[in-house]
């Protein structure tokens, strides 16, 4: 199973809920995450990460959202695979071109 996938996006959703929601009873936002992490199976430090990437999807915080993340890597997909087609057109230009050019000579 794939590490990103061990858990659900609803155990993801009610993980950063709890800590939400019972954020007041501790001294700190970490205190929480100490205490809910083992309720969900997951350690500390993934659960924080869960709970700033929902921060800073709702705008709570600073930082790329996911959906932007996501649309930056597609368009960085597109940007290789259009230098790679000018890469092929410049070859293939270059070719006829020279093509050409013998062609004219030959005559």
């Amino acid at each position: 199973m794939n590490k990103s996938n061990r858990f659900s996006p609803e155990v993801r959703e009610r993980a950063v809920r709890m800590v939400q929601e019972h954020r007041g009873e501790y001294p700190s936002l970490w205190a929480a995450i100490e205490s809910i992490a083992p309720k969900i199976g997951c350690v500390p430090q993934t659960l924080h990460e869960w709970v700033r990437k929902h921060e800073i999807n709702t705008g709570l915080r600073d930082g790329v959202t996911s959906e932007e993340r996501d649309r930056i890597k597609a368009l960085e997909r597109e940007v290789k695979e259009l230098r790679r087609a000018n890469e092929i057109l410049k070859l293939a230009s270059a070719f006829f071109a020279q093509a050409e050019l013998d062609r004219k000579l030959k005559s």
